[in-house]
């Protein structure tokens, strides 16, 4: 009998096989052991049932998450498109699209400013590996002194898109309608929080930038690139005002700090 199985375990080992699981057998296990009114069973089948609980949680989520994938199902390929570094006094402005699977599941993903840095890259990892194409645009200081930030944005995001491997049908963007792409285009306010792809997007951008400006920090020591990533906190801007500009800072940007 199943109980008698369950009892004949030792807690330790009933452990190790829900730790061993997947998610489906997991679901059996939890049923076979219902019945064993061992303490430590309770306890752990308690733990793994809020896991559960969790999971489903964040699969519902995740579904609300993908209205704007669903509502443009029936397109072959939907690409969610974001920048980060608008606000930088230094490095580029980098721009990601993103075109996921029909329906893939990428637990836990969310606007990039809500994830840690640990938890973006794990997720960089897995959305590099499941998407069907990605593509990176980046515009550097020179050129964002010259056209202004929009209209660098606007440059990064079609580079993104031109280095896509598939050509998309939609574009979802976060907020903003991209001039000079002849694809259809659904710009959505705060667009990382309320789509999947435009999320993956958020995290592609997110991590490549981040990673840049910890490289620019070893090339470029004293201005603390690694944990400001070019934004304007009171150690970049004393360093600015006692080692000046670097290459990478934006001229445009930084008028009140330098003479």
């Amino acid at each position: 009998m199943i109980r008698e199985n369950s009892k004949r375990k030792s807690i330790s080992e009933i452990k190790q096989e829900l730790e061993q699981a997947d998610i489906e057998s997991r679901k059996e296990l939890l049923e076979i052991y219902k019945e064993d009114s061992r303490a430590g069973v309770v306890s752990l089948l308690a733990k793994y049932r809020k896991q559960e609980q969790k999971l489903r949680e964040e699969r519902e989520r995740l579904f609300r998450m993908s209205s704007y994938e669903r509502e443009y199902r029936d397109f072959s390929y939907v690409c969610g498109i974001d920048e980060v570094g608008r606000g930088p006094l230094a490095g580029p402005v980098v721009a990601a699209a993103v075109i996921l699977p029909k329906d893939c599941e990428i637990l836990y993903i969310n606007d990039s400013k809500r994830l840690s840095e640990a938890k973006r890259e794990a997720l960089y990892d897995e959305i590099m590996e499941k998407a069907v194409a990605v593509g990176i645009g980046m515009v550097g200081p020179a050129r964002i002194d010259e056209i202004n930030i929009l209209q660098a944005t606007y440059e990064a995001m079609r580079q993104a898109i031109g280095k896509l491997s598939i050509q998309p049908e939609v574009l979802l963007n976060d907020a903003v309608t991209i001039p000079g792409v002849a694809i259809r285009q659904m710009p959505i306010i705060k667009g990382d929080a309320k789509s999947v792809s435009i999320a993956a997007a958020s995290i592609i951008a997110k991590v490549t930038r981040d990673r840049l400006m910890r490289e620019y920090e070893e090339i470029l020591p004293g201005y603390g690139f690694a944990s400001n990533k070019g934004y304007g906190s009171g150690e970049h801007i004393a360093a600015l005002k006692k080692l000046g500009p670097t290459p990478i800072h934006r001229q445009s940007f930084i008028g009140n700090f330098v003479l």
